[in-house]
């Protein structure tokens, strides 16, 4: 919505311009009128959209055409003043004024225009008989209104309309020569429409109805407006209410007949509120508020953000099985511009039955989304209405950042519940096939596909608590070039245990992209199922680790139709919660040992002290 108004005043002269603005800011009839009146500012707290409105008057006798064309181009809506006495004044507002202001708009919007009928005083019978047929003539008009300057008839209502033309325009709602809703317009209420439907019966009962009005317009509606609301919707619509419950051409229904009779402002309401702007497009306000993410720092969903997302799912998982069809997602959809995600959706998270998508991996996905794209998370939950139906001021309060990385590693433990590891390797040794198998997917049930996905998502527990693990897998191309830029908690260096060159490729990317970091890292040999290579000269990738610091290399295959191990998976989970215990575990025997001996020694001093004590007391 606009911030502020400029309202152009435009007229022949002596038809009482200038006269209008003067009696509106002094609340009476000036005895003395200037040739025009100097340009005025009504502050917002005295206006009734409160909103600034700034008052224009023009003189043809003082102004030149490239000035009056300059306050055209300014003005938000020109008021069109005739004298209601004079025929000719009205013949102009055709001939002369209207193309003037919009004659060189022939595609796109135009200007709105309200037409003023001055000096009503002296004309009782009024004009507008003569006005309808300019008015159904040039779309752009929004309304006449006939008032008087000298008896200050209307004059406040009339700058009222034109505030309102500006701030609730008809011309994108409203098709006046068809007499329908403009396709935008039925798009953006069908979509609220849905989003209100909260059972997904096509109908609004009374309940959602009244949630809807709440929502709005802060009340719900009496129950005998209630009925008489759906009363007239039945009388005027096949099929606007069904079971007593308003439908979809209902609901258009409604507000095609408050456009009608002039209270677009009721249309606008419902549609700022789901975050609709004047081009009828979600704005990126709504859909995109202020959540700055420092560097270190990741996004996640909180227990607002989950439990908002478990009620759309269920919402939309109508047949309660726990998981939604290609259909049901198809529907859950359809209030987004576009699907938000692509094909590569079943390589990303567990799926069942095919494409079935449970709620674990439904939250699964938007973690994902959340952590990768905070920004892209942050208008999904707009497209589905989350400020609104939550009851909260914007989608931002869904989300939490967390502290950033660097303060974990200090404090060797982290509180965040999304973790991020790094699947590198050289092509080949089956970093693909781990990312499925870490979805419960074996070689065996792995299937050839054309979408592949470089990022899986699951949960895992680490000390009792849930944890949600993304692994991404890093192409083997350009390893070696770039130093990594520790964005993640655990790296996994993947290498093929039947093929000893590929943990020589290991080893340089380990130096190159790991060694000065704080990320701790993990080898993995995978396919542990076949023959083990015969190593080359040089260290083994036990004693590399050994020599390093590392846990030993943890074997992994995912070979036959069995679920894999998820033991690795917790591991690597386990080292990104606390990277500091990863080197303290590879000493434990030596440090029991130091424990052992420091316990003994202790014993023995006790010992030989109270051995001494003794022999000191009997030679007293």
């Amino acid at each position: 919505m606009k911030r502020d108004v400029r309202i152009l005043l435009l007229g022949e002269a002596q038809v009482g311009k200038t006269s209008l603005i003067l009696s509106l800011v002094g609340e009476e009839f000036p005895e003395e009128v200037p040739p025009r009146a100097e340009e005025i500012t009504i502050p917002a707290d005295v206006t009734p959209e409160k909103v600034p409105t700034h008052i224009v008057d023009y003189s043809e006798a003082e102004q030149t055409d490239e000035e009056l064309q300059d306050e055209i181009r300014k003005a938000n809506v020109v008021c069109v003043v005739y004298d209601v006495s004079e025929e000719a004044t009205i013949e102009k507002i055709r001939t002369k004024w209207i193309p003037m202001v919009n004659g060189r708009t022939e595609r796109g919007p135009r200007i709105p225009i309200i037409l003023v009928g001055n000096k009503s005083d002296l004309w009782p019978g009024g004009s507008m008989e003569a006005v309808l047929p300019i008015m159904s003539q040039f779309p752009e008009i929004e309304t006449c209104v006939e008032c008087s300057a000298k008896n200050l008839r209307n004059i406040s209502e009339l700058f009222y309309y034109a505030q309102k033309a500006v701030l609730h325009p008809t011309a994108p709602l409203y098709d006046p020569e068809a007499k329908e809703l403009r396709p935008a317009c039925a798009q953006a209420l069908t979509r609220i429409f849905r989003l209100s439907d909260q059972d997904l019966d096509q109908a609004l009962s009374d309940e959602e109805l009244n949630a809807f009005q709440k929502s709005c317009f802060g009340h719900p509606l009496a129950p005998q407006a209630l009925e008489d609301v759906k009363m007239v919707v039945s009388k005027n619509v096949a099929g606007g209410v069904r079971d007593d419950r308003l439908t979809l051409d209902g609901f258009l229904f409604l507000n095609t007949i408050f456009i009608q009779r002039g209270r677009h402002e009721t249309t606008w309401a419902i549609l700022r509120r789901f975050g609709y702007g004047d081009s009828l497009e979600l704005t990126d306000d709504y859909l995109y508020p202020s959540l700055p993410v420092p560097p270190g720092c990741t996004a996640e969903l909180n227990h607002f953000g989950y439990q908002f997302l478990q009620r759309v799912f269920e919402k939309h998982d109508q047949d309660h099985d726990g998981a939604l069809s290609p259909l049901e997602l198809q529907s859950l959809f359809s209030v987004f511009p576009a699907a938000p995600w692509g094909p590569e959706l079943p390589r990303t998270v567990c799926t069942v039955a095919g494409d079935w998508l449970p709620l674990h991996s439904f939250l699964c996905q938007w973690t994902l989304v959340t952590y990768l794209d905070v920004r892209r998370c942050l208008g999904h939950l707009g497209y589905l209405g989350y400020p609104v139906l939550s009851e909260h001021d914007s989608q931002a309060h869904a989300i939490t950042v967390t502290r950033e990385r660097r303060l974990d590693q200090e404090k060797g433990q982290t509180q965040r519940r999304v973790l991020l590891g790094e699947v590198a390797g050289a092509h080949g040794v089956g970093k693909s096939a781990f990312l499925q198998a870490f979805l419960g997917r074996s070689l065996g049930l792995q299937e050839p596909t054309t979408e592949p996905s470089v990022y899986a998502i699951n949960t895992v527990h680490v000390s009792g608590q849930e944890k949600y693990l993304i692994l991404r897998e890093v192409d083997a191309d350009g390893l070696l070039d770039v130093a990594s830029d520790a964005a993640c908690d655990v790296a996994c260096l993947l290498f093929d245990s039947s093929n000893p060159a590929s943990f020589a490729f290991c080893a340089r990317v380990y130096k190159q992209r790991y060694l000065d970091g704080q990320t701790p890292c993990l080898f993995v040999s995978s396919k542990a199922d076949l023959p083990p290579g015969t190593l080359p000269p040089g260290p083994s990738p036990a004693e590399f680790c050994r020599r390093h610091r590392l846990p030993a290399p943890a074997p992994f295959s995912c070979a036959g139709s069995a679920a894999p191990s998820t033991a690795i998976f917790s591991q690597l989970a386990t080292m990104a919660t606390f990277p500091h215990l990863v080197h303290a575990e590879l000493h434990t025997t030596s440090f029991w040992l130091r424990v052992t001996l420091g316990v003994a020694g202790a014993a023995l001093a006790a010992v030989l002290s109270f051995s001494l004590y003794k022999a000191l007391v009997r030679s007293r």
